[in-house]
C-alpha cells in the first residue's frame, strides 16, 4: 500500500513570512536537525537567487561527506526553463527541484493580465520539466500553484502532462488555505486516480485547517492510488497565517484516532528530536512558540483543573493522548542569572576561549583559535544575535563550511 513521507519547506516557504528570516547558518542548522529527526527531503532554498548560492553549495558539500545524509536536499525555481537554466549555473551540483508555476483563472488573469493562456501555462511547465532532466536532475516535482481554486480537470492535464514529459511528483498547493477537508479529499484523490504519479500536500493556514487539510489530502492520494508527499515547517511558520506545522502533522498522522493504523508512515520520524527543533527555530525566527502550540506549547503539559490534575497523576493517560517524553521533552532549562558571557560580534579571543571551554572545545593553537572567533564574529553580524552552543559546535568542526556559509558575492 503507498505511504507517507515528509518534505519540510521551512527553508524555502517558512523564510518568506513577512518581517522575519534566517541566517544562512540556521537554515544549515534546520537542516541538520530535520535529517536527525528522520524527514525525507528539504526544501532548502532558491538555487536562483544569487545571494542564496554559496549556502546551498555548502549545503550540499554536508550531503556529499555523509554529514547531512540521507536528507534530501531540493530547490525551488519558478517552472521556466531560464530558472531552471540558472539554478544549474549557481548550484552545478543540485539534485532535486521543485518547479512552480499558477495554474488558477484567478492567477493566470489576476498576475499575468491575459498574456498566458492554460495551454502557455502546460508548455511552460514541459519545456521547464525537460530541461531540467537535459541538466541531469535525478527528481522533479511539478508544482500548481493555488491548485485549490484551480479546474480540477485542467489539474489532471497538468499533471499528466507533467509525467509524460519527466516530472516524478505532483504538488497540490493550497496556496491560500482555501480547500477543507472535505474538498482536499476529493481533489486529490481524483488526481492521485487519474495524474498516475505521487502527489505533494501542500497546506497554508488561512483559515486555521493547514494540519486537518494534510491529512486529508494523504488520505485521498493513498486511496487513490499514491504515495503521498506532506509539505511542514518547522512552528508552522509561513506567508501570512503560516503552513502546516511540522510536529502537530506528525502527531495526528501518528496518533489521531485510526489513521496510523491504516495510513503509515513510509520512513519513521524521531519526535524525541522535535522539542530540539522547535526550539531552535523560536529562537532562530525570533518568534515564540505559542503557549497552546500542539506538543510544543508550554501548556500542552500543564494541568490546572482539580479533576484534570487528579486524573491525570493517577494515570497520564487520562488527559495527555501522548507523553512529553515522546517529544524530547522533560530536561530542565537553566537560565544564567549571574555572569554571563556569550559569543557577538565583537567578542575577544579570552571569552571566547571561555565560553568553548565551557562546551570541552579546546584549540591546537592561537592562530586556529582566532579563525574560529573571526568566523564566529561574521556568524553574530549576520544573525545579530548570540548563537548557541551547537552553531558554535558546528563553526568549530566545520570552518570551510562555515566559511562558505558567510560569504555573499556582490554583483558583478
Amino acid at each position: 500500500m503507498p505511504g507517507i513521507y515528509f518534505i519540510d519547506v521551512t527553508n524555502r516557504d517558512g523564510v518568506q513570512t513577512a518581517h522575519l528570516g534566517l541566517s544562512k547558518l540556521e537554515k544549515t542548522m534546520i537542516n541538520l536537525y530535520l535529517n536527525e529527526m528522520g524527514v525525507f527531503q528539504s526544501e532548502f532554498g532558491f538555487p536562483t537567487t544569487r545571494h542564496e548560492q554559496f549556502y546551498l553549495q555548502a549545503n550540499l558539500e554536508l550531503a556529499e561527506t555523509g554529514v547531512l545524509q540521507p536528507i534530501r536536499l531540493s530547490g525551488w525555481v519558478r517552472a521556466t526553463t531560464s530558472d531552471v537554466a540558472t539554478a544549474f549555473k549557481f548550484v552545478p551540483g543540485i539534485k532535486h527541484l521543485n518547479l512552480s508555476i499558477s495554474t488558477s483563472e484567478q492567477m493566470i488573469n489576476g498576475k499575468f493580465l491575459g498574456k498566458k493562456t492554460k495551454e502557455d501555462i502546460l508548455k511552460t511547465m514541459v519545456d521547464a520539466v525537460e530541461a531540467a532532466r537535459a541538466y541531469g536532475a535525478e527528481s522533479i516535482g511539478v508544482n500548481a500553484e493555488d491548485a485549490s481554486r484551480t479546474d480540477i480537470d485542467f489539474l489532471v492535464r497538468f499533471a499528466l502532462a507533467a509525467k509524460e514529459h519527466g516530472a516524478d511528483r505532483f504538488r497540490y498547493c493550497d496556496t491560500l488555505g482555501y480547500d477543507n477537508s472535505f474538498t482536499i479529499y476529493e481533489a486529490v484523490k481524483i488526481l492521485a486516480e487519474n495524474g498516475g504519479m505521487p502527489i505533494e500536500i501542500h497546506c497554508h493556514s488561512d483559515l486555521g485547517m493547514a494540519v486537518a487539510n494534510s491529512l486529508a489530502g494523504a488520505k485521498g492520494a493513498i486511496d487513490g492510488g499514491q504515495d503521498v508527499y506532506i509539505n511542514t515547517t518547522v512552528n508552522g511558520m509561513g506567508e501570512r497565517a503560516g503552513n502546516a506545522d511540522l510536529v502537530a502533522t506528525v502527531l495526528a498522522v501518528t496518533k489521531s484516532k485510526g489513521f496510523a493504523e491504516r495510513y503509515k508512515l513510509v520512513k519513521p520520524i524521531d519526535l524525541t528530536r522535535a522539542w530540539k527543533i522547535a526550539k531552535f527555530a523560536s529562537y532562530a525566527f525570533g518568534v515564540p512558540i505559542p503557549v497552546n502550540q500542539p506538543g510544543m506549547g508550554a501548556n500542552a503539559f500543564a494541568h490546572a483543573s482539580g479533576i484534570h490534575a487528579d486524573g491525570v497523576l493517577k494515570d497520564p493517560q487520562n488527559y495527555e493522548l501522548y507523553n512529553y517524553t515522546e517529544l524530547g521533552r522533560g530536561e530542565p532549562e537553566l537560565v544564567e542569572t549571574g555572569r554571563e558571557i556569550c559569543s557577538g560580534e565583537y567578542s575577544g579571543i579570552s571569552g571566547f576561549r571561555h565560553i568553548m571551554g565551557k562546551m570541552a572545545v579546546t584549540f591546537a593553537d592561537a592562530k586556529e583559535a582566532e579563525m574560529i572567533l573571526e568566523l564566529v564574529r561574521y556568524a553574530n553580524v549576520e544573525a545579530q544575535k548570540p548563537l548557541v552552543e551547537e552553531e558554535l559546535l558546528f563553526i568549530t568542526k566545520y570552518p570551510k563550511i562555515a566559511k562558505k556559509l558567510l560569504t555573499l558575492k556582490p554583483l558583478e
